[in-house]
């Protein structure tokens, strides 16, 4: 099931969160997302580091080397862990431990090393979490020259040779480029053209299930419209070939065609 309302309203936070983090560095842009997200106290690598070969000898063999989970649950969810900042609840909880679910106590270490463990699960969730701290390396990878061929023979049937004029001096980085050439940004609607009974029913989708399709018309007029066995529903999406392109890419047509479209600035 599509929902083309919701999928604006839960797009729109995460757009507006992408606006703000264009020009940052990749610090700014990570402070940025944990405050964004709510995430709390930045975890002390230093600490996170010391305390990796502790939980790696103690932990790890029953929550994975990464705290994502092995015979015992993922960490990265932990309500013992999201609700602590520097140990001051982690600390004390494996100090103690719960026997009575198999997890032992950890009265022998001392407070920093428990205080270190704790900064090290901490820090993993700041690694699954805040996508404001990934850093794009290098991409630009591919065959410029297979990367053109990609292009005339995939892309000219909707596009011209001036569509792809100068791509490259209107996005900042490749990675941006890459991203706005798989999946452009929407700037048309999706719209629909609804056959019924009496007659048919034009206009701009604002929702969409297998049961039912909402129309906005060009009046201004709001349509709800039950997809039963005599209504005929056909979509016209903008975006509907790079939807299929999707599905289909490969990661040389991926890295070539990128490395094709940086040359054209």
């Amino acid at each position: 099931m599509i929902v083309a309302s919701q999928q604006s309203q839960a797009g729109g936070q995460e757009g507006v969160q992408q606006q703000e983090n264009r020009g940052l560095t990749p610090a700014q842009r990570a402070t940025s997302t944990r405050a964004f997200l709510g995430l709390g106290a930045v975890p002390d690598k230093a600490a996170a580091e010391r305390g990796a070969p502790l939980f790696e000898q103690n932990c790890a063999f029953c929550h994975g080397p990464k705290a994502r989970g092995a015979t015992g649950p993922s960490l990265i969810t932990s309500d013992e862990v999201l609700a602590d900042d520097r140990g001051e609840h982690l600390a004390p909880f494996l100090r103690k431990g719960v026997l009575e679910k198999g997890m032992p106590a950890f009265a022998t270490m001392t407070d920093g090393q428990l205080t270190d463990i704790a900064e090290y699960l901490h820090l993993q969730v700041e690694d699954v979490a805040n996508r404001g701290s990934y850093r794009v390396l290098n991409i630009l990878v591919g065959n410029a020259a297979n990367g053109k061929a990609y292009v005339e023979g995939h892309c000219m049937t909707c596009h011209t040779a001036e569509t792809f004029a100068h791509i490259a001096s209107r996005f900042r980085t490749p990675d941006q480029l890459q991203r706005n050439w798989v999946w452009p940004v929407r700037e048309e609607k999706i719209t629909a053209n609804v056959k019924t009974a009496g007659g048919t029913i034009s206009g701009r989708v604002t929702q969409i299930s297998d049961f039912r399709i909402t129309l906005q018309t060009a009046s201004g007029e709001t349509r709800m419209i039950d997809r039963g066995p005599r209504v005929e529903v056909r979509i016209e999406d903008p975006l509907a070939a790079h939807q299929s392109l999707v599905m289909t890419l490969k990661n040389d047509d991926l890295h070539n065609v990128t490395a094709y479209l940086e040359t054209q600035k």
